[in-house]
């Protein structure tokens, strides 16, 4: 059945990745259309979210904030597709880093690297980092249970030369390097909803109690890593801008969940500015409930 999907869907996929990117957002229009006015995909647990996140907004900005975000909810996904065929230099026009040299004098001190950030903007096109670097690059991620459109997505995302990474072999791989003597760095978003089972640490995240992940602070400080938060920001429609900036330099110093929750007020405070770029479909609070008393 999978590949029958792959095979009925994916050469639509190809024909819009080909499209100029001005004929793809025409499409990204019409689709939010669909989405936010006749489908309402999750349109609840977004203002929930928002709710929760600014209780301070009136509804009012907080439907305004919704009506953008589902605009750039879809432009995400059409940019996704434009990946599969886009040439790696027109990415490397649209999305740009305002400080990698802050990355390359940390890599003289013989460190490998954690870089930790939230879906936000575009967190998709990150992996165009690793040319601009000394450092072997490395990104976790899920697997799409379709192992045909899992198997494209990871070429599309590799052929920047960053390594793909299911999260269960993020350790193995780290040991290696470190046996290796390979300076490697990792890319995690760690700002969604763990599951409870593996909930270590429970924090708040916009004033809201919930299970946060700590694996990223785990490894810093197992294999004495730097910390570095990813900020990037919309300049307009399908143009990012990265900066980066340390969450520490020296994770010996740092006190239990004290890098975990350095990280989340930087997500915070980021996604604050612009709050209409985070990925609030996802229900980042459902646990807010269960928290041990």
């Amino acid at each position: 059945m999978n590949l029958l999907i792959f095979i009925l869907t994916y050469p639509l996929i190809w024909l819009l990745s080909i499209l100029p990117f001005r004929i793809l957002y025409i499409i990204s229009d019409a689709i939010y259309v669909l989405l936010y006015y006749v489908i309402g995909y999750r349109k609840k647990i977004v203002l929930q979210n928002l709710q929760l996140a600014f209780p301070k907004k009136s509804k009012e900005e907080l439907l305004n904030i919704r009506k953008k975000f589902y605009h750039h909810f879809v432009d995400i996904f059409i940019e996704m597709i434009k990946t599969f065929t886009a040439p790696k230099e027109l990415i490397y026009k649209r999305y740009t880093y305002t400080n990698v040299e802050l990355l390359q004098n940390l890599y003289k001190d013989g460190k490998s690297l954690i870089l930790v950030g939230p879906h936000y903007a575009n967190w998709e096109w990150i992996m165009s980092l690793e040319p601009f670097g000394k450092y072997k690059g490395y990104a976790a991620y899920s697997k799409i249970s379709n192992k045909y459109f899992n198997n494209k997505v990871l070429k599309s995302r590799a052929k920047f030369g960053t390594v793909m990474l299911p999260t269960s072999k993020v350790v193995p791989e780290i040991v290696k390097n470190e046996l290796n003597n390979v300076q490697a760095a990792y890319g995690l978003l760690s700002d969604q909803s763990p599951q409870l089972k593996k909930t270590h640490y429970w924090s708040t995240f916009f004033n809201v109690k919930v299970p946060i992940h700590t694996g990223a602070e785990m490894l810093a400080k197992k294999y004495n890593m730097n910390m570095v938060f990813i900020e990037t920001k919309k300049i307009k429609r399908g143009y990012y801008e990265t900066t980066f900036s340390h969450v520490t330099e020296d994770t010996s110093q740092n006190s239990p969940y004290g890098l975990t929750d350095d990280f989340l007020r930087k997500v915070e405070n980021h996604v604050s500015k612009q709050p209409e770029y985070y990925l609030w479909t996802h229900r980042r609070f459902k646990h807010k409930d269960k928290a041990p008393k």
